[in-house]
């Protein structure tokens, strides 16, 4: 699903379980040796779609290890994302000389637990999101803007090395399609504009940033 999101120069790949022949290299196993069950199958899950997305781009897969704040540490020649959630685990990238960054993000589709949209949401937003709620009551759209907020982060982290607030983004919505004023300025980055989707209990999200 997540393809349908991204411009064809991003190769992605996904699967809905955690397949028994997900494998990780030794260094990427190292990193979460004392994990919980839950969290290794999420991490192996996710490296496999991220390596099979490399190999779909002509890119020989590599231990994918973490960085900063946890973001997989990618090859210079390539960019990209990985998410997961239950019952979905995706991954995209691409060349670093077609774009800039990417980023993608994966929720199930149900509205947020009480008193999270007033953290991860600006006035301005909430009311924003009351209309799209009184138009079109069945989609979660606050669930839509969290996971979108994500995908700004995602793409918006590699560029800047910055922390992004999810105060520091504001965004609007239109049929399938986002956009995202930045508040904070960093890396000659001023907004995004992005694409979700809803669809068999999930919402994806995911930006493509041209260099």
């Amino acid at each position: 699903m997540i393809e349908e999101l991204l411009p064809d120069v991003v190769a992605t790949a996904e699967t809905f379980d955690d397949p028994p022949e997900a494998t990780l290299f030794d260094a990427e196993a190292a990193e979460i040796v004392k994990a919980i069950a839950k969290r290794r199958r999420e991490f192996t899950s996710g490296r496999w779609c991220a390596h099979r997305a490399m190999r779909a781009l002509g890119v020989a897969p590599v231990p994918l290890l973490r960085g900063e704040r946890g973001a997989p540490q990618w090859p210079a020649e390539v960019v990209g994302s990985i998410t997961h959630c239950a019952g979905y685990r995706g991954a995209a990238v691409a060349r670093r000389r077609q774009l800039r960054s990417v980023g993608i993000d994966a929720e199930q589709h149900e509205p947020l637990p009480d008193g999270v949209l007033d953290v991860v949401s600006l006035p301005e937003e909430r009311e924003h999101i009351a209309e799209l709620s009184a138009r079109d009551p069945d989609i979660c759209w606050d669930r839509i803007l969290f996971s979108c907020k994500e995908s700004v982060y995602k793409t918006w982290y590699p560029v800047t090395g910055e922390w992004l607030g999810f105060e520091d983004a504001e965004l609007e919505f239109g049929a399938g399609s986002f956009t995202a004023r930045l508040r904070k300025t960093a890396g000659g980055l001023t907004g995004f504009s992005g694409r979700w989707l809803v669809r068999d209990g999930l919402v994806l999200s995911a930006i493509a940033l041209e260099g």
